[in-house]
């Protein structure tokens, strides 16, 4: 590659290899300059740091140093405020209680939770033959497994019908590259069956078999589905997904009787299925995939339940025989509502459970399978989040958990029973340090887009704060792949609350929050929307004197790190600040390489950039290519060196390159995560020092350092 000519006055700075970042801590580091030259449809982009980018599992020395060069950058300027960072750690640690218990729920003969301990980093996985926990078996102790790593996660926990061994996951780097390992738990051992690369996995009902989905080396794409046998220790592929659109993935129905594999891309789904008792049979198609055919299968008493959007963009949900499950032969069982969003169905025995989004707010409407007819269940308050609670492992049962909050309502599972209506809560998060919510406020406004669609807002505040533009105000927002951000309570926020910061999220198109029409309306050749949204909506905001530009720090991390950098390229004097956390940025970059993780499988919700209409429309909008010589607000990059979802190279290019092409002088922080992957540390006090180092930063940003 050709190096670009670098003058004298800029030379002691752009020494290529390590020696170049050992520097005054309190200068921003000046990466070299190397320009990637790449001609796409007519276009020459110009990528002066693609250098940075490193796929080896050990980065090379130079990008190391660099890295290193701009924490110690971002720790010098925020030295200042490192006092504040840490009361603001123990004031929020105060808050939680540190030794606790989960909310058991029933998988057979016995009952399953967590404990964590005060001092301990990670949870310790417990069951016992009673509710009440009494006598606990120790599962799994993380805190011991994690012990000489600096990233430790668990996830897809799994027990055998029988109780007698578990199948759980495990990723030590980060990269969310779990290893699959099985534990007799008679024994205490950990067997020797150990697969790489799992993504599901599932028990049949003999006890013995494991169906498992793997992804592959380079792309990460789940594209295999395995049959495993445990006492023989023996793999065998039976099934394997080619479509690059597609990833693959395995859950078990919770009456037990069958196995789904679902080939699932952005808009568009495939499922085969298994009896689980009759794991060596083969996969059999229930209904081929079509273009723009979403849909879920849930299986109940000899018929197949298909939530489908076919005819239904909101979806609606059909039955059909097993032996035949085509659309010919469906019946309907819940007819299409355009208000009401259906996003799942639970099937107990007698009694199903929807989850229904209306008008942005979420509701649970409780079937009778045996009576008909159907109820929702009551909500308290007119702006909150509920959902389903995810310890409903029992299908014989008359009782569900379902979780309750709001942005002033602590976090509280409560049992319903399917028959009476009656509710009971099990446990609501306890603050500690006396909390009373009457201190504070919630609302829910609705901002006016360019284009006349009006966006719900979801705010909190303390009572008193006045709306006269003087407040200062952290904005939050998503906006992607149909994700709903709820308006969730979070003890952490009460330290912006109570210095009277406003807290808000922006609900924006491409979301799911108002149904799938919100979703299609901010993805692919309409994905402009959700950058305009959230620009409207701070200046809906700043309009009507919730706070002032020079007092609005936003914040959005993946897709919505994506979010942030387009609307500081956009509209950058409308905001103070920007957290940019862990940001998919490199747009085009990224999604003309198919061999880097998620491309291909994402064509078809961003674009495809080497076809040529796609690419004129995603160049619009993607970051690194529309920074410019213009005044930028501050800006906090925040990345993670082992993110498997969007490489730690693209905010750090981001990051370098609007420091070198801003025009007035704003602060450029880079800070990288050396241990951690995409959602930051795994430890539950490392991540608590993230967020208060998020949060010192965002009020230190409007004047508050106390």
């Amino acid at each position: 590659m050709k190096k670009l000519a670098v003058s004298v006055a800029l030379a002691p700075f752009i020494l290529s290899g390590a020696a170049a970042y050992a520097q005054d801590t309190m200068t921003p580091p000046v990466p070299r300059k190397e320009a990637k030259v790449t001609n796409v449809h007519g276009r020459t982009l110009t990528d002066n740091y693609h250098w940075m980018r490193d796929r080896n599992q050990e980065k090379s020395p130079e990008i190391i140093a660099y890295l290193e060069a701009e924490n110690r950058y971002t720790d010098a300027v925020m030295k200042p405020h490192g006092k504040f960072v840490d009361s603001l750690y123990e004031e929020m640690l105060g808050r939680i209680k540190q030794t606790d218990l989960s909310v058991p729920y029933k998988y057979g003969d016995f009952w399953y939770f967590t404990k964590t301990i005060e001092g301990k980093q990670y949870p310790v996985y417990l069951r016992s033959k009673t509710r009440d926990g009494k006598d606990p078996e120790t599962l799994l102790d993380q805190n011991k497994m994690a012990e000489g790593y600096k990233f430790f996660s668990i996830a897809s926990l799994r027990v055998s019908d029988d109780g007698k061994k578990l199948a759980y996951l495990i990723d030590t780097t980060g990269y969310r590259q779990y290893v699959l390992q099985v534990k007799d738990l008679a024994t205490g051992e950990t067997l020797e069956n150990r697969i790489e690369r799992v993504t599901s996995v599932n028990w049949a009902s003999d006890n013995n078999t494991l169906f498992v989905t793997t992804e592959d080396e380079v792309s990460k794409r789940s594209d295999k589905f395995w049959r495993h046998d445990v006492s023989a220790n023996e793999t065998d592929l039976i099934y394997e997904e080619k479509d690059v659109l597609f990833n693959i993935y395995a859950g078990r129905t919770r009456d037990g009787k069958y196995i789904f594999l679902d080939s699932n891309a952005k808009t568009m789904d495939e499922f085969r299925y298994v009896p689980a008792d009759d794991p060596k049979a083969k996969p059999k198609l229930l209904i081929p995939r079509e273009e723009g055919h979403e849909y879920s299968v849930d299986h109940y008493n000899g018929e197949f339940y298909i939530t489908t959007n076919k005819n239904a963009e909101n979806y609606r949900v059909v039955k059909a025989p097993i032996k035949d499950p085509s659309e010919k032969n469906w019946k309907e069982f819940i007819a299409h509502d355009p208000e009401v969003m259906i996003e799942g169905i639970d099937f107990f025995k007698g009694h199903a459970v929807v989850s229904e989004l209306e008008n942005g707010l979420e509701y649970l409407r409780v079937i009778d399978m045996e009576k008909g007819g159907s109820k929702r269940v009551e909500t308290p308050e007119s702006v909150y989040t509920m959902g389903m609670a995810g310890g409903n492992a029992e299908f014989d049962t008359r009782t569900i958990m379902f979780n309750y909050a709001s942005m002033i309502t602590p976090n509280s599972t409560f049992e319903y029973d399917l028959k009476t209506g009656e509710r009971t809560l099990l446990k609501q998060q306890e603050v500690l340090g006396g909390y009373d919510s009457s201190k504070y406020e919630t609302e829910r406004v609705w901002a006016t887009a360019r284009d006349g669609v009006k966006v719900p807002v979801s705010i909190v505040k303390k009572k008193g704060v006045k709306l006269d533009g003087k407040a200062p105000m952290l904005l939050y927002a998503y906006g992607s792949y149909g994700y709903s951000m709820t308006p969730y309570f979070s003890t952490t926020r009460l330290s912006l609350l109570d210095r009277g910061m406003i807290y808000a999220i922006a609900h924006i198109r491409g979301g799911g929050e108002l149904g799938e029409k919100w979703r299609q309306d901010g993805r692919m050749f309409k994905k402009l929307n959700t950058f305009y949204d959230f620009i409207d909506c701070s200046k809906w905001l700043i309009e009507n004197k919730y706070t002032s530009a020079d007092r609005l720090v936003i914040q959005g991390g993946s897709a919505g790190g994506m979010l942030m950098g387009g609307v500081v390229n956009m509209s950058p004097e409308t905001f103070r600040a920007a957290i940019v956390q862990v940001p998919f940025v490199d747009v085009i970059n990224t999604m003309m390489d198919d061999s880097l993780p998620l491309t291909t499988e994402e064509w078809i919700e961003w674009g495809n950039p080497n076809e040529k209409e796609a690419f004129e429309y995603m160049i619009k909008y993607s970051p690194y290519d529309n920074i410019k010589a213009q005044d930028y607000p501050n800006l906090l990059v925040m990345i993670s060196i082992q993110d498997s979802q969007v490489p730690y190279w693209e905010g750090a290019k981001f990051a370098a390159k609007v420091r070198e092409m801003q025009t007035g002088d704003a602060q450029i922080l880079l800070k990288t995560n050396m241990g951690g992957g995409h959602g930051g540390a795994s430890g539950r006090y490392d991540q608590l020092k993230e967020t208060a180092f998020v949060y010192a930063y965002a009020l230190s940003q409007t004047g508050i350092s106390k």
